[in-house]
């Protein structure tokens, strides 16, 4: 069996979760891969990593600390893995493409709009496949809330609300520096969202967004709330999204609600609404969202079951690094793109330009990095 050889930029938390994809591939016989080397700042830490994927692919991994090393000593790497902090993200990414290896990356794709053209553009010259982590759209829920509103279970779609409040006063490391994440939640998690959105409704033609640090203290202490640390990102952004194909939508995210926590995500059309963790609403009463998913699954044939749950998988790392390595092998395409990244990136990046100037904001001004204003406190 011919194998991607491969290797992990990057071994960190999400480094993790992404060797506990490739472990379960392995252990369901979808070997189209082998890793070769592990590369972090943190030899320990590397060591740890190379030692757990030792562990089911049966041998160890070399180890690096520096990627231009790694990629001079292993001439045989075909592909990276890149699970670095977000302002690496454009610099290893560029260094592995221009040495011709095929790139997945965490999400966001860059820490701004013109670094990931950048990348893209690298990815073009050197004819390189280039895939960005959104692996959220591969879950059997999203799978489904997507057919349910492709098939006309909610008629026309006509608005969105996505609200998530909550609060968070631990401190979460390199996250909450603006320099390094890039921004607050709205960009590390948020462009999951953000793609979400795009994937069940469509481009963002236009949003007003309104973006506030109310708590500027964490603490590394969790239980005693002690040791505090001063954060520069924001907490809050709400923004009022206007959609290409008509649909309205809010977007509300902040982890500075003292109190009660809530969550309220659905998708409402002009016969019924889907509504996350819940199901289906129409006029004439409620499909779980359980129920739903067995309807969904059903109506799937036995090519694209496996195609979107091989071997019937359902964690979405294992299903987007397999998507990878079949892309390579050329018995696949790749779903979330470069391209797809740099979409997805725009929209949280347009709730921060407009924040800052004030107003509502064009998407593709921001893709086209005609609108980079917060953006240029980064570079």
């Amino acid at each position: 069996m011919e194998r991607v050889k491969s290797a992990i930029a990057g071994c960190g938390g999400i480094a993790g979760a992404h060797v506990k994809g490739l472990k379960l591939l392995w252990e369901n016989d979808i070997k189209t891969f082998e890793i070769v080397s592990v590369c972090d700042i943190d030899e320990a830490r590397a060591e740890k990593m190379a030692e757990d994927i030792g562990s089911f692919q049966g041998y160890k991994p070399a180890v690096y600390t520096d990627v231009d090393e790694m990629l001079v000593k292993e001439p045989d790497v075909q592909a990276v893995d890149i699970c670095t902090t977000h302002n690496e993200h454009h610099t290893v990414a560029i260094k592995c493409l221009s040495a011709k290896k095929h790139v997945t990356i965490e999400k966001p794709l860059a820490l701004t709009i013109r670094y990931a053209h950048m990348i893209l553009d690298s990815a073009e010259k050197n004819r390189c496949i280039l895939q960005v982590a959104e692996n959220y759209r591969r879950a059997l829920s999203e799978r489904t809330i997507n057919w349910v509103i492709k098939s006309g279970k909610i008629g026309k779609p006509t608005m969105l609300f996505w609200e998530d409040i909550s609060e968070r006063l631990w401190y979460w490391g390199w996250r909450d520096h603006k320099d390094i994440s890039g921004g607050g939640w709205t960009l590390d998690g948020g462009v999951h969202f953000a793609d979400l959105f795009r994937y069940h409704i469509g481009e963002v033609e236009e949003l007003y967004a309104v973006s506030k640090t109310y708590n500027p203290i964490r603490f590394k202490d969790r239980d005693k709330l002690s040791d505090p640390v001063v954060i520069d990102v924001e907490d809050t952004t709400m923004s009022v999204l206007k959609f290409e194909n008509g649909v309205t939508g809010t977007w509300v995210l902040t982890n500075s609600a003292v109190g009660k926590k809530t969550s309220f995500r659905a998708i409402y059309g002009d016969k019924g609404s889907i509504v996350w963790d819940d199901g289906l609403y129409t006029r004439e009463g409620h499909i779980s969202l359980e129920k739903l998913e067995e309807e969904y699954l059903d109506s799937l044939s036995s090519e694209e079951r496996e195609r979107l749950f091989p071997k019937g998988i359902k964690d979405t790392i294992a299903i987007e690094l397999k998507e990878f390595f079949d892309a390579i092998l050329g018995a696949g395409e790749i779903e979330t793109t470069g391209e797809v990244g740099l979409k997805d990136e725009a929209i949280s990046m347009a709730v921060y330009e407009s924040s800052w100037l004030n107003m509502p904001v064009k998407i593709k001004d921001v893709e086209e990095c005609k609108v980079e204003n917060y953006q240029k406190t980064l570079m």
